[in-house]
């Protein structure tokens, strides 16, 4: 009854914890600062995974997305695409620790209790396997190979409008003069 127990509070742990995980996904405030006046906060810049923004006093916001959902810190990319490598090794350890069971327990003879054969969940479960590993190393693979390239980055030519402030720098040959990036001064 113990074990029982333990293993229902366990699941609802792990449920509860996934559940937590998934929603830090959409949330935005993943880091957060503040400029504050003599008076009042002027500006709360805020980012998450998918952008990055700034909320003025008056609750205006003015956000920047990522030029890709891809373009994270390459020690983050590189981590989530080890992280899918992990998830597929686990799955397919699971899936094929219980293939071996139905199969043992099928071709022993001295096994006199029902004998199952390999359901289709266990193919699905292989075949999700196999591709977590795949992406994952494609991920990894792909990032490393990007870090060799010239990235392309966003210039700061001064505040004439929103359209004309952001031209795109589409040179091969790196510039002695580094880009002007985007400050906090940029958004307000």
């Amino acid at each position: 009854m113990a074990s029982t127990a333990a293993e229902i509070v366990a699941f609802l742990l792990t449920i509860s914890g996934w559940v937590l995980v998934s929603s830090t996904l959409p949330t935005d405030y993943w880091k957060v600062s503040t400029i504050d006046g003599t008076v009042i906060t002027t500006a709360t810049f805020w980012a998450n995974l998918w952008k990055t923004c700034v909320t003025d006093s008056t609750g205006v916001s003015n956000c920047k997305d990522f030029p890709s959902m891809l373009a994270l810190d390459a020690k983050i990319a590189c981590l989530a695409g080890l992280i899918f490598i992990l998830s597929g090794l686990c799955s397919m350890t699971g899936c094929s620790l219980y293939a071996n069971r139905i199969t043992s327990e099928f071709f022993d003879p001295s096994y006199i209790a029902q004998k199952y054969e390999l359901g289709a969940a266990l193919f699905i479960g292989w075949a999700g396997a196999s591709l977590c590993i795949i992406g994952g190393s494609i991920f990894c693979f792909s990032i490393a190979e990007n870090s060799k390239s010239p990235r392309r980055g966003y210039a700061y030519n001064g505040a004439a409008s929103v359209m004309s402030s952001r031209t795109k720098v589409h040179s091969s040959v790196p510039d002695k003069t580094p880009p002007k990036h985007f400050d906090k001064n940029a958004y307000v």
